[in-house]
């Protein structure tokens, strides 16, 4: 927890400036910041001009994972064996990353050993580049990332397996920086929805800060989460199941409900998901925003997760392009603001005023699974 703290609180030196994200468009001012781009822009430029000044949260990125099969990486140079590095981020204008802590195929057994062990990488990488990335916690210090040119990293989701049936284990979790968890895969959350147990540990993660990700959860345990949590909820990889039926994806009364509870449907960048084209994914991004409203729709990247991804969305350089495709469509600049940082930005803040409300109400719950279900942990 020190090494964690260290990490989230050490400042350049006296004298040291923040490396901003270099201009990539426009004309530099006399700070050598890029000028907006003017009426006469292009959509590509103008995209370019938006995301430097409200730059992409990304939902589900794998980065730590990837990096795993290498038997070295440079990520400040360029790295071609994966779809994230350091010069790419900046060319897609990337402000903060979800790190997912799913481990490629842990061992039996040992799902909460699994969880750890990506922590201990995820760090282990920040660490490494310390001029790129910086550990972030909350909305707060995703700000403070960005105004010192750093790619803000948040970790987490992590797979409900993690908690190995423990509120305990959620706890030192969130203590070493988890912050998403996805309430799928357990027998307390399935496809018959939310246990006893289940909804103990969606009150555990409210009063931590800890938001659910309901990405691959079932219709039943959506829907009852989102009548129980008191902070927002996301779905970090799903998109509209009314344009393509994929299990992950969300039907329409979902995506209302999920608007209606002031949650996150971040659409993700993955060809299976949303189709083989830039275009497809800017029709599901057009449908959530109808479907669920402005203030729901997010950008979930899914790089390095080992999905395929559309033509020109192969790695975390592509958002201009996609960003430009939506302006052609018309989507206002509010809009666009909303889906690659305010929302987010949103969500990351309600859910630390919830966790400060619940603490004042509420101790730690010493709650099992064995009481509240009637049942030994699941395998």
């Amino acid at each position: 927890m020190a090494d964690l703290q260290h990490e989230l609180h050490t400042m350049p030196e006296v004298g040291e400036l923040p490396e901003p994200f270099p201009p990539i468009t426009g004309t530099p001012d006399a700070a050598g910041r890029a000028a907006p781009a003017g009426p006469e822009a292009g959509p590509l430029d103008r995209a370019r001009a938006l995301l430097a000044a409200h730059p992409v949260v990304d939902g589900h990125n794998a980065l730590p994972r990837a990096l795993r099969r290498l038997p070295f990486h440079d990520l400040e140079l360029g790295e071609s064996a994966v779809g994230t590095d350091l010069p790419r981020l900046r060319e897609g204008h990337v402000g903060a990353l979800f790190w997912s802590l799913r481990p490629p195929s842990g061992p039996a057994g040992r799902p909460a050993a699994a969880t750890l062990e990506q922590i201990d990488l995820a760090r282990s990488v920040i660490r490494a580049y310390p001029q790129g990335l910086r550990p972030a916690l909350g909305a707060g210090q995703i700000i403070d990332a960005r105004n010192w040119g750093r790619v803000a990293v948040v970790l987490g989701p992590a797979p409900a397996a993690a908690l190995e049936d423990s509120l305990g284990v959620l706890r030192v979790l969130h203590s070493l920086g988890l912050r998403v968890l996805t309430l799928a895969g357990t027998s307390w959350a399935s496809e018959a929805g939310l246990t006893r147990f289940g909804e103990e540990v969606v009150r555990e993660m409210n009063r931590l800060g800890v938001l659910a990700d309901l990405a691959g959860a079932s219709d039943a345990t959506i829907t009852r989460t989102l009548a129980l949590s008191r902070a927002p909820s996301l779905c970090t990889r799903s998109a509209a199941r009314a344009l393509r039926p994929h299990p992950d994806n969300l039907p329409d009364d979902l995506l209302a409900a999920l608007g209606a509870a002031g949650g996150l449907c971040m659409v993700p960048l993955a060809a299976e998901q949303t189709g083989p084209t830039l275009a497809d994914v800017a029709d599901h991004l057009d449908h959530v925003r109808e479907v669920a409203g402005p203030d729901c729709v997010g950008l979930s990247g899914t790089h390095d997760s080992g999905a395929a991804h559309p033509r020109d969305l192969a790695d975390v350089a592509g958002y201009p392009h996609l960003i430009a495709e939506l302006l052609h469509r018309g989507w206002p600049e509010s809009d666009i603001a909303r889906l690659t940082w305010g929302n987010a930005q949103r969500v990351l803040r309600a859910a630390d005023a919830a966790a400060r409300t619940a603490q004042h109400r509420r101790e730690p719950s010493t709650a099992m699974i064995t009481d509240l279900d009637g049942q030994g942990p699941s395998s």
